[in-house]
């Protein structure tokens, strides 16, 4: 493995599980100090993205212990599967508080103590610019952190800070072999193949698929990369067969 992080300071939010936790194993891999900011079990810091105050403190008490700042991934966030017309109020709320203005608390904190050569990585989804079925509240949070993606990419590229999405398709997590055993108790493995065949190459990413390209985004090699969405997601937005 390189060393191509070596020497950064990186938050990590939503890191104890799923894509954030094999983004923080392949920052720390590369040689970078990553700081796992979650509510859950193996966070380095306990903080619930939707409490501003909560925020600013947590990134100042980061940059107070190491001094610095140079890479923050907004990774936390939630799922729901509904219609416009199935999603109640109070689904909305939930999504949004933490899938937007806990990425938008994120982002403000972020601009604050990054200096030039700071790379912000935002999680999106395949979700934010395809239509899903039953992904109505989802796919409106993921397309509104890909906006903010864009906004802050232009608002601070006189700042010399770069801010990137990723918008993976399917990702084989725990959160997908919990989802499978609460709605097809019995069926896990059939429908799995099913999820997995949506992807034309035939399976779902792993992730440590997108945790490799995570690293190159953050990393100095990606220095003339900023405002984008980067697709990994299987040919499922490209390949037509």
């Amino acid at each position: 493995m390189s060393e191509r992080l070596d020497g950064k300071v990186a938050i990590v939010t939503g890191g104890a599980s799923g894509i954030g936790a094999a983004i923080v194993e392949r920052f720390r891999s590369e040689g970078a100090v990553a700081e796992v900011l979650d509510l859950a079990d193996g966070a380095d810091r306990r903080c619930d993205v939707t409490d501003r105050a909560a925020v600013d403190a947590t990134f100042a008490a980061v940059v107070a212990d190491h001094g610095r700042l140079d890479v923050v991934v907004n990774s936390a966030g939630i799922a729901h599967i509904g219609t416009a017309a199935s999603t109640t109020e109070a689904d909305l709320d939930r999504l949004y508080a933490v899938n937007v203005k806990g990425v938008a608390n994120c982002l403000r904190a972020a601009v604050r103590h990054l200096g030039r050569g700071g790379a912000i990585l935002n999680l999106a989804s395949i979700a934010s610019v395809v239509g899903i079925p039953d992904r109505f509240a989802y796919s409106m949070t993921k397309g509104a952190v890909l906006a903010m993606t864009y906004s802050v990419a232009t608002d601070h590229v006189d700042d010399g800070i770069r801010c990137n999405a990723i918008s993976p398709a399917r990702v084989h997590t725990p959160f997908v072999d919990r989802f499978l055993a609460d709605t097809y108790p019995g069926r896990e493995e059939e429908v799995f193949a099913q999820l997995a065949a949506t992807q034309p190459i035939g399976r779902m990413a792993e992730p440590a698929e997108v945790a490799a390209l995570a690293a190159y985004l953050c990393s100095d090699e990606a220095a003339f990369v900023t405002g984008t969405n980067h697709l990994i997601d299987g040919g499922f937005t490209g390949v037509h067969r």
